[in-house]
């Protein structure tokens, strides 16, 4: 019968992971507990930084540093990348020292370190093996990522004895979790880096958006104009033919016509008592003839304007009035009070007076200069034009009265045109000397104007030249349709 050998018992230092050099393992003991008891708070350490996500990475980082001082009961450590490796990971470095010393919080800054912190330092950062001389305390513990030296976790230990293969499994832990910090540093930097990019294109996009907005609302714009510009242009053609037409041949017929009708009187007269009543029909005829002829005048002025949706206002009118007899004349424009808008044919009936005045003044008068004066009243507007010339107010009130009795022949009746176009609107004109020398036409318009009981040939003039941008906008959309 065989005997098997007998297998020695387990000692106290397997089964417990101390050992001793003494008889007595309880100190040995103790200084196991101690580190074990370090360990346990700098994972804790850690791991209440993992949960603080507000502070970022740097956070993380510091309590790595701590906990690994504090682990070695080291007088320097540092935590530092090697140049060239996650370039967009901050910080770099992190040095904590003596907690008496300007280096008792980890901080970047590396001024005032001593001479042996700073080979350290330099030697992680520049990855080569060039230490300190007292290099048997330092402790150094790589950090990785993806089996890659990254950089180093360095401690300068003062501990009783070196530091057990446990106390570098804690160190490798902490410099892993360094290491996997930075590298979510540099992700969290560099999608900050594309997410600040896309916002500047993001800005940059809304901007020329922006701007082809405005360039298309200005093309369509001009296209509008365009359009307007040449739908009046033909237009205008056509009020100009019309005008022609009116002048050359429709004018001529109803002064011929009237012309007839006097030579027609004249012999109805010639006949006596018989021709009384043909003499009044006929009378009546040459009155409404003349009333023709007068409204075709107006009709052809109005034509040969170019409707402006700006030159609506009386003053703008007596400023063109002025302009027409420029450089004959020095002719000045004055305006008193507060604007009151007159309907478009009561403001070009007094314009067309005012330009009868100044056509007198430049014609008849030999006057150097002229002034318009247009005042507004609460309950009348005034008009004068004034001239330095030769006239004489008493002739003009004596050649207004002939011009009154003349026949209707056609001739040119300016002062009782003017006269007439007041009293349309329920004014009056006198004639006064001028403080300059000459002669002074004085027009008095009541307010409120009476509305006529239908608009007149101007009103509906410029009313349709006023339509043509409603027409526009109903023909585009017209044709978007």
């Amino acid at each position: 019968m065989t005997t098997r050998p007998q297998q020695p018992p387990p000692d106290l230092a397997t089964l417990t992971g101390v050992r001793s050099g003494k008889g007595s393992y309880y100190r040995a003991y103790v200084n196991s507990d101690e580190r074990m008891q370090r360990a346990v708070r700098a994972m804790d350490s850690i791991s209440r930084a993992l949960v603080r996500t507000h502070e970022g990475p740097r956070g993380l980082l510091e309590e790595v540093v701590r906990a690994a001082a504090e682990h070695l009961q080291a007088e320097w450590t540092l935590l530092a990348l090697s140049d060239g490796h996650l370039r967009g990971a901050r910080p770099r470095f992190l040095v904590l020292g003596p907690a008496d010393g300007p280096h008792g919080q980890p901080t970047a800054d590396d001024s005032g370190l001593p001479p042996m912190v700073q080979r350290e330092l330099g030697a992680i950062r520049a990855g080569h093996a060039v230490r300190s001389n007292d290099d048997g305390r330092w402790v150094r513990v790589p950090m990785t990522l993806e089996g890659r030296p990254i950089g180093c976790l360095v401690g300068l230990h003062q501990l009783a004895v070196d530091p057990e293969p446990g106390d570098l499994s804690v160190l490798r832990i902490l410099a892993n979790q360094a290491a996997v910090s930075l590298h979510t540093s540099e992700q969290y930097q560099a999608s900050m880096a594309l997410h600040r990019r896309a916002q500047l294109l993001h800005d940059e996009a809304r901007a020329h958006e922006r701007d082809l907005e405005v360039r298309t609302s200005e093309l369509r714009l001009a296209e509008d104009r365009l359009v307007l510009a040449h739908q009046r242009e033909l237009i205008d053609t056509e009020r100009h033919r019309i005008a022609r037409e009116l002048h050359d041949s429709v004018a001529q017929y109803v002064l011929s016509a009237g012309m007839a009708v006097e030579v027609a009187r004249g012999e109805a007269e010639s006949l006596g008592e018989p021709g009384a009543g043909i003499s009044h029909r006929l009378g009546t005829a040459k009155e409404l003839s003349q009333q023709a002829v007068d409204q075709l005048r107006r009709a052809i002025y109005a034509l040969h304007r170019t409707p402006s949706d700006t030159v609506v206002e009386l003053p703008e009118l007596l400023r063109e009035v002025a302009a027409h007899h420029r450089p004959q004349l020095v002719v000045q424009v004055r305006v008193e009070g507060e604007a009151v808008l007159l309907p478009a044919e009561a403001g070009h009936e007094v314009a067309r007076a005012v330009g009868e005045a100044m056509f007198n003044v430049a014609v008849h008068a030999k006057a150097e200069r002229a002034v318009v004066r247009l005042r507004y009243r609460p309950d009348q507007v005034l008009v004068s034009v004034a001239d330095d010339g030769q006239g004489d107010p008493k002739e003009l009130s004596r050649l207004l009265r002939l011009e009154r009795g003349r026949s209707g022949d056609g001739s040119h009746r300016g002062l009782a045109n003017i006269e007439s176009r007041l009293v349309e609107l329920g004014g009056s004109v006198a004639f006064r000397r001028a403080r300059i020398g000459g002669v002074r036409v004085e027009m008095r318009i009541p307010l409120p104007l009476t509305p006529p009981d239908r608009p007149g040939i101007i009103d509906q003039l410029v009313a349709t030249g006023k339509r043509q941008p409603a027409a526009l906008k109903a023909h585009r959309t017209k044709d978007s349709s």
